[in-house]
């Protein structure tokens, strides 16, 4: 590990960057009138609304009790508790601050026209379905899709179509569903890392996995499902990558490709996600699940396209609608840079110091311990992803949705900070997540 003095200025600089980022993303618009496409307070799509609501004081009370156990809790519990416990606290944190704008916060929005909902209740014909989405992605198309499912491979639809069938198909049955399926979400991360050999490094981080910003744009957004499924098919992989033999390695491997492969169906940016199950299995120094996962992966993509849908056809469609529509208007030069803004409140600022630190400690590699190695492999593969996703020029604008499935590897960071670091950023992180709450109108 790098040297006490070198982590805390590392980390000190990291979260200077990360507020610095942050201030300008909100102030150079408001201050040059600079027209950058967001929904009136840039970086973020959201509304300046400062409110109370139903899960004001459930939300205080779970970040108290958070501030004064968390940590200790992590560190102590048996191991099956501490995983039960993540999820409860994961559910609880979500629900509360969805409840700040009332119980339309549990969901709502998925009626929304944009969303997938509604679409999905339209579906009387799933081959019909699969056979004509790619022509009706363009915008200048006959009764083009929605935004959103527009954006999207129709895995997303097809979600919430199994909803309607199961008769959860109003948004006060579906969000409930989202927010259980999201707050699975650090146990999946948690398991990972313990299988990688990393179980002090996941208690340490835990409860920044857990709680923190995040929770406003996982509870019911179909990104926190996206993000779920995306952890669970990841913490497949490893379970593969630590397996010994073939007869346990197998079935693994052909779930995480599984897995991963509808993950392809639910977002074109989840291509990205192959930078982290690479490092999932460097950090496992094992590739032999690669084979199966990926022959099992690549059989979800190609029954698709035997439905009528093909994935490489779909894609230069959806990017042409991405320039004909609001991307072409937003300005580069701001999103570049802005994305990061948004990104940092989405995990909350505590992530720049996390990030930080882990660069201090990747510059003393010949210091690393097998546990500080899955840290760094880990995170550097999200950092490594957004990167991607950024330079891409098709992430501009609501990352802080867009990108929640890269945010609890890369929070999994804290765990190089120093334990001072790691009680007090806490607090910071649960002091964060409230303001933002209460002061904006996200529509998450």
């Amino acid at each position: 590990m790098a040297s006490d003095r070198r982590l805390n200025l590392a980390a000190w600089i990291g979260l200077a960057v990360a507020v610095a980022v942050i201030v300008a993303a909100i102030v150079i618009p408001a201050a040059t009138r600079w027209e950058v496409w967001a929904n009136h307070f840039p970086p973020l799509h959201a509304l300046w609304a400062p409110h109370v609501g139903l899960g004001t004081v459930p939300a205080i009370v779970i970040a108290l009790l958070a501030v004064r156990y968390a940590t200790d809790a992590a560190a102590q519990l048996s191991w099956g508790r501490l995983l039960i416990s993540a999820f409860v606290a994961a559910l609880l944190w979500s629900a509360s601050l969805a409840l700040v704008d009332g119980p339309s916060g549990l969901g709502a929005i998925l009626e929304s026209s944009y969303e997938y909902l509604p679409t999905a209740r339209a579906i009387t014909d799933v081959p019909a379905f699969l056979t004509e989405f790619i022509s009706r992605i363009p915008l200048d198309s006959v009764d083009n899709w929605p935004t959103h499912v527009a954006g999207h491979p129709p895995g997303a639809v097809l979600f919430f179509w199994v909803l309607v069938q199961l008769g959860l198909g109003s948004w006060q049955a579906a969000g409930p569903v989202v927010l259980l399926i999201a707050s699975t979400t650090p146990v999946a991360v948690l398991i990972t890392l313990r299988r990688l050999g990393a179980e002090q490094p996941a208690r340490a981080a835990a409860p920044f996995v857990v709680l923190g910003p995040s929770a406003i744009w996982m509870a019911v957004s179909a990104d926190g499902m996206f993000t779920a499924v995306a952890a669970w098919g990841l913490c497949c992989l490893a379970c593969a990558a630590t397996s010994h033999g073939w007869k346990s390695t197998a079935p693994w491997a052909i779930g995480a490709g599984l897995v991963l492969g509808y993950g392809v169906m639910l977002s074109y940016g989840y291509l990205l996600l192959g930078v982290l199950a690479v490092a999932i299995l460097v950090a496992a120094r094992n590739w032999r699940p690669l084979a199966w996962a990926v022959a099992a992966a690549l059989g979800v993509v190609l029954s698709f396209a035997a439905g009528g849908f093909a994935w490489w056809d779909a894609y230069p469609v959806l990017v042409e609608r991405y320039w004909d529509g609001i991307a072409t208007r937003r300005p580069f030069g701001y999103w570049v840079w802005a994305n990061f803004a948004a990104l940092a409140i989405s995990a909350g600022p505590l992530v720049g110091a996390a990030i930080a630190a882990v660069i201090a400690n990747g510059r003393m590699a010949r210091d690393w311990t097998a546990e500080h190695r899955v840290v760094v492999i880990v995170a550097g593969a999200a950092v490594l992803s957004v990167l991607l996703a950024d330079l891409s020029q098709m992430s501009k604008g609501e990352v802080e949705r867009i990108w929640l499935p890269f945010i609890p590897w890369m929070l999994v960071a804290t765990a190089a900070l120093q334990e001072r670091w790691r009680r007090y950023g806490l607090i910071g992180q649960l002091g964060f997540a409230l303001l933002v709450q209460h002061l904006l109108f996200t529509g998450w």
